[in-house]
């Protein structure tokens, strides 16, 4: 794929079918993404058109967006420190527009587009991101496993919960390293429909909002969710999602560390099914299908007009 050459004025000089910005559409268990090739950095993705191109009527759709950029051509100094051990930087934005310190979900349709596209061909794909390095290992049959480094459970006080009005839970604080409100439930229809935001507090514990998951702990190792992810809305899928429930229920059979609690986990969500291993150093890994289904090309005058 050509990578698309920006005019500071907008697109109207790129030279691609019909002069636009091409992209490529993917997901992760039924999260799903719009993959930006934006190989020398030469695009500025305002919150305004990364909104435009995850709506599902009036975009392609997408629960955020990942712009593909070499590292090296970073603007953000602490993702332009890791170019010497990661080739590629996964820029992740939710479809509000705002800007996230990780996916899981994302990672692997990230890797999975390096991969198709010939920009990498290693078993263990390093990937620069927000939140640090992140290697994502390519399993014999084509799972991705990506590993998300150690969750950290910071003590808040007075202790967090979850409101949907009226009703309220006890919450879990998790950090990995996006800020997670794990809630354990019966019945997962108790959370509703999740059209909109459940309420999290302390609002100081979680300054930059949390993700929400609720949770419904099964047979040893296996457990289900749904999650509300902050500026998306509820998702089929959350990867960091699943690997903080999996930390989180770990704790809860077994306090303070989770020590002789089954380690790999099978997480059921909306979307499939993802696997969780939490090792004995502290180290989390997350596994499952990264698919890309469709390319395009977004039109010059749609894109300047969002920008």
């Amino acid at each position: 794929m050509t990578t698309p050459v920006v005019s500071p004025g907008g697109l109207s000089s790129v030279k691609q079918p019909y002069g636009g910005l091409p992209y490529l559409k993917g997901h992760g268990t039924g999260n799903d993404f719009v993959i930006i090739p934006d190989l020398e950095g030469e695009l500025s993705l305002s919150a305004s058109l990364v909104t435009a191109i995850c709506d599902r009527r009036s975009g392609v759709g997408g629960d955020g967006v990942l712009r593909v950029v070499r590292t090296v051509h970073s603007d953000e100094v602490g993702v332009a420190a890791q170019a010497d051990r990661a080739e590629w930087f996964m820029d992740y934005r939710n479809a509000d527009g705002s800007i996230a310190e990780m996916c899981g979900n994302g990672v692997r349709v990230f890797v999975r587009y390096l991969l198709d596209a010939g920009l990498a061909d290693r078993p263990v794909v390093h990937v620069a991101t927000r939140a640090g390095v992140t290697a994502v290992t390519i399993e014999h049959d084509g799972t991705l496993a990506a590993e998300l480094g150690p969750a950290t459970m910071p003590e808040v006080r007075p202790s967090p919960s979850v409101t949907i009005d009226p009703v309220g839970w006890p919450a879990v604080s998790v950090t990995m390293p996006n800020p997670h409100a794990v809630v354990f439930v019966h019945d997962l229809a108790v959370a509703g429909d999740l059209m909109q935001a459940p309420v999290v507090g302390p609002l100081d514990a979680f300054p930059d909002g949390a993700n929400v998951e609720f949770v419904v702990i099964g047979e040893p190792g296996h457990l289900s969710m749904r999650v509300f992810e902050r500026g998306v809305g509820e998702t089929a899928s959350c990867g960091t999602g699943a690997c903080a429930v999996v930390v989180a229920a770990r704790r809860r059979l077994a306090p303070p560390d989770g020590a002789g609690v089954v380690e790999r986990w099978t997480v059921d969500v909306p979307g499939g099914q993802l696997r969780v291993t939490e090792r004995p150093d502290g180290r989390v890994e997350l596994a499952g299908p990264a698919v890309l289904v469709s390319s395009g090309v977004l039109r010059p005058e749609w894109v300047d007009a969002h920008q």
